[in-house]
């Protein structure tokens, strides 16, 4: 019989056990993911014990709590705490999401934050980015014109053209939607992912944009867009109630019925 087991050195250990020794009752176990690649020692799962009545109500404030009086060799990223940089984006519980959007309170038991499935770990809870951010620059997500602008005035449109492109510009790019995407875990070097592929469809809306039939080109690619297979994980986990997924399947639908001159 074929057995399929992970390689010794990347096999999760149990780790440290902090404890509490305040005299409250209004405690929460934590269990956060710990790994050094400079270090010879195999990924290992920390404990920590919180007195939430010295803490913060979300479970951004525990890290920093964490950190702050536990151990300070703890990594993560954290910047605007208000939902709005995407920097503090985790795997809570087994769901991605945003530490600093996530009350502590909503969650039952013991609370696991690992970081972003199948991203390369730079140390604890911060993964490499690298190619999340080349998928995204790919797509050129910036206004593309070939005619004069307006003189002494902007390129305006109506409020109808602007509202198309109010939810899918709402994306704070914090991967929360492409690593939760199966087809990205297996084939993120070709596949552009929802966060990309969202970015480019709030292009594909613009009204003042003027390069939808090469943008639609460029996406008419069996690895780039049609490794989707419509899964939905990544509209499931979009911490701002995006749908990535809807958007992918609307440039898929346009690709379909445009004529696409070579």
């Amino acid at each position: 019989m074929t057995e399929f087991t992970l390689p010794k050195n990347s096999k999760v250990t149990k780790g440290k056990v902090y404890e509490t020794h305040t005299d409250t009752k209004n405690i929460r176990t934590f269990h956060v993911y710990r790994y050094d690649p400079s270090e010879d020692s195999n990924p290992r799962v920390d404990t920590y014990e919180i007195s939430l009545d010295q803490c913060g109500p979300m479970v951004l404030d525990a890290l920093i709590k964490i950190k702050a009086d536990y151990d300070a060799s703890l990594a993560f990223r954290r910047s605007c705490r208000e939902g709005i940089c995407g920097s503090c984006s985790h795997n809570i519980n087994g769901v991605n999401t945003l530490a600093c959007t996530q009350p502590i309170k909503d969650i039952k038991g013991d609370i696991s934050i690992y970081p972003l499935p199948h991203m390369n770990v730079v140390k604890d809870l911060v993964v490499d980015l690298t190619d999340f951010y080349k998928g995204y620059a790919s797509v050129e997500p910036w206004l593309k014109t070939n005619s004069e602008a307006p003189e002494g005035t902007e390129r305006l449109q109506t409020k109808e053209d602007q509202e198309k492109i109010d939810k899918p510009s709402a994306c704070i790019l914090c991967a929360c939607c492409s690593t939760a995407c199966p087809s990205y875990w297996w084939n993120g070097d070709k596949y552009l992912g929802p966060a990309a592929l969202l970015a480019s469809y709030r292009w594909l809306q613009d009204s003042r944009d003027e390069a939808k039939e090469e943008r639609l080109k460029e996406l008419n690619d069996s690895s780039k867009l049609y490794k989707c297979h419509t899964i939905m994980n990544c509209s499931l986990a979009c911490p701002k109630d995006l749908n990535p997924g809807q958007a992918i399947a609307e440039i898929k639908k346009m690709i379909a019925t445009q004529d696409l001159n070579d």
